[in-house]
């Protein structure tokens, strides 16, 4: 594992991409480890060479008791790039990620050609954080645990997404305590809101209409009466956009880095998302199956399908991934699409997506308000599938 040392801690730091390719430092929030922007990445390795890591006292990073400091943790950020072999690059950070980058900009202005501040903030509550970091220090991650969720993602999100919610939760409670807390020191002693009219690079300022930690109103809008020229960008989610809005905020992002009419480059960034949703729905197997089977004739077709309903459609947070699949069997036996069906039914019961037992109900219900033909015909369907699940296995 790379790590740079910087302060007397060990910072760890992961380089991916093309070589070629313009440099992106991501920096990521309290919280949270550099995994946050897992979800990003693969809409933004077209484009740039990126650099994540640790943020100190986070993830694989060193945790060093006591209280951080802007400057501090801007430094960890310089000796990472210089372990990368990175002189200058654009600087995207959420929350506390956002302030570093405003840090690190104001201080080495030579190593920074762009910023995009996303659901972050110069002027945080200092009592509050106080408050936190006390009980941080007293009872451990755990004690603010709550706190953090709601203000972390938006109710719609965690509702509809509870695994995510769930290993978000998981890892915060698990994290170094001492670094939370010296994290958090840094965020309640930073002083930046009167230095933002000194920075001369470009800066986006990216907020979540959903935000509770950080919305425009008292946060955002701040950024923006300070920075000379920052544009603004709105973004449909909570305060963990990486998480809510991916897809969203790697087009932000591409479109802020590399002006210009990018239709095609949009298209493929949102095919690419739409992809990763098809795969995780029905399986790599029928994925690259259909891919193979692309043609001139249909191709559009397929990328129009995959960018809509895969990435528009499942992607939206108001219903979890099982609840979706149930829709999509009982509207495809009420309308006899059995192609479809037999797809999401096998589909469905390999992933560990529903039961059988839950199959039998959807179908139950399908023959009540359906039709009874379309239940016996999903019956008849769904019991086929199943047996060559069984031989197979």
């Amino acid at each position: 594992m790379p790590f740079a040392a910087s302060s007397g801690a060990r910072i760890y730091w992961k380089l991916e991409g093309a070589d070629g390719k313009p440099a992106l430092v991501l920096l990521n929030s309290i919280g949270t480890d550099l995994s946050l922007w897992d979800a990003v990445l693969p809409a933004l390795l077209a484009s740039f060479r990126v650099l994540r890591l640790d943020t100190r006292g986070h993830g694989a990073s060193d945790a060093p008791a006591g209280d951080y400091s802007l400057a501090m943790l801007a430094d960890d950020v310089s000796a990472a790039m210089d372990a990368a072999g990175i002189d200058r690059a654009a600087v995207a950070g959420v929350s506390l990620g956002g302030m570093i980058a405003m840090e690190l900009a104001l201080s080495r202005p030579e190593r920074v050609s762009a910023l995009a501040l996303i659901c972050t903030s110069a002027t945080m509550d200092k009592a509050a954080w106080q408050e936190r970091i006390a009980k941080v220090r007293t009872g451990g991650t755990a004690a603010i645990a709550d706190l953090a969720m709601q203000r972390f993602l938006s109710p719609a999100f965690a509702a509809g997404q509870p695994a995510v919610a769930e290993s978000v939760r998981r890892s915060l409670v698990a994290m170094n305590s001492e670094g939370y807390a010296g994290a958090g020191a840094a965020i309640r002693d930073m002083d930046l809101i009167g230095q933002l009219p000194a920075l001369a690079c470009p800066v986006l300022v990216v907020v979540g209409e959903r935000d509770a930690s950080t919305p425009f109103a008292g946060h955002g809008e701040n950024l923006l009466a300070a920075i000379p020229a920052a544009k603004l960008d709105r973004l449909d989610c909570g305060h963990l956009a990486p998480l809510e809005a991916p897809a969203a905020l790697a087009g932000a992002l591409r479109a802020f880095l590399q002006p210009g009419p990018d239709v095609a480059a949009a298209a493929e960034t949102l095919f690419e998302a739409g992809l990763g949703n098809r795969r995780r729905v029905l399986g790599d197997a029928w994925v690259d199956r259909s891919l193979a089977n692309r043609t001139p004739f249909n191709a559009e077709f397929q990328a129009m399908i995959t960018r809509v309903a895969w990435q528009e459609i499942w992607s939206r947070p108001g219903l979890d991934d099982r609840t979706r699949r149930l829709i999509v069997l009982a509207i495809t036996a009420s309308l006899g699409r059995w192609e479809e069906f037999r797809l999401h039914v096998r589909a469905g019961l390999t992933s560990g997506g529903f039961t059988r037992d839950e199959l039998k109900e959807l179908l139950m219900q399908t023959a009540i308000y359906a039709g009874v033909p379309a239940g016996n015909t999903g019956f008849a369907e769904a019991a086929a599938v199943m047996k060559e699940i069984d031989a197979a296995g």
